[in-house]
């Protein structure tokens, strides 16, 4: 959909109708973001364009809860890039080998296979000591923290759970199979604490060893990187590792924060 005169005036009508009465704060995120998701909305409910499907929520809540549902960053995969996650093991070793408690922060987590992805690498790998990870995991999306915690996942046209999970030797130690349904075992689950947080506005989270804000970034305005690089930096000590998403970079203000370990694979240390 292109937003020419009149239609720019019917989408930015709608941001300030989802941000005064629906408490989204869409200056957080990049236009092109927000009009994709919005306009898979306005493609799913038949509406012929801003204007109509600003009426048409403020008529219907239900569409209302899908929007916000559909704004919220939830896009993801167990061991995502699995190149960057091989890179991830030497890092957990090392880490394991020298801390009695290794701290991580998965955020945003979305429906938690990020976080399940860590916690089953560790037990996958004999070099990690699974037992000295502390993996907490945060989204801002208390409906999908529910389903993290579910630790349910299926299988479906447009998500492959067996394969996304390829990179584990067996899967049967870490996940139960039904069919096309997936669940993590107990096991796993207990390894991973989730929160709701906001790591835009929210507070930093102590000191991690190991942090990741993977794909993210992306759907994010320039102008609030920084504070949310800030965050983290504060949240990590001195030493401590970041791992970004493959297509994401450090704002130019914060890259004395931080030095490189692995350019191609996002991978960080706070100075």
């Amino acid at each position: 959909m292109s937003r020419r005169s009149g239609s720019q005036r019917g989408f930015t009508s709608l941001l300030e109708y989802i941000g005064s009465e629906l408490d989204f704060e869409s200056d957080f995120y990049n236009d092109a973001y927000l009009d994709r998701r919005i306009t898979a909305r306005i493609r799913r409910t038949d509406s012929e364009d801003y204007r109509a499907y600003e009426r048409l929520l403020r008529r219907d809540a239900t569409e209302q809860d899908a929007l916000l549902d559909s704004l919220s960053i939830n896009v993801t995969g167990f061991f995502r890039n699995p190149e960057a996650w091989e890179r991830l093991r030497p890092v957990l070793r090392e880490l394991t080998e020298q801390r009695r408690t290794v701290r991580v922060w998965s955020a945003p987590c979305a429906d938690g296979r990020e976080p399940y992805s860590l916690a089953m690498l560790a037990r996958d790998d004999p070099e990690i000591d699974e037992r000295r990870l502390d993996i907490l995991a945060t989204d801002i999306n208390p409906d999908i923290l529910a389903e993290a915690r579910a630790g349910v996942y299926e299988t479906s046209q447009t998500t492959d759970i067996e394969a996304e999970l390829e990179p584990l030797d067996s899967v049967s130690p870490y996940i139960d199979r039904d069919g096309d349904t997936f669940t993590v075992r107990e096991s796993i689950r207990e390894m991973v604490t989730f929160e709701q947080h906001d790591l835009i506005r929210g507070d930093p989270k102590g000191e991690f060893d190991l942090m990741l804000c993977r794909n993210f970034l992306i759907y994010i305005d320039s102008s609030y990187k920084e504070p949310i690089f800030e965050t983290i930096s504060d949240s990590l000590r001195s030493g401590g590792s970041l791992m970004i998403g493959m297509t994401e970079t450090i704002p130019s203000q914060c890259r004395m924060t931080f030095d490189s370990v692995d350019k191609q694979r996002r991978i960080y240390t706070r100075v």
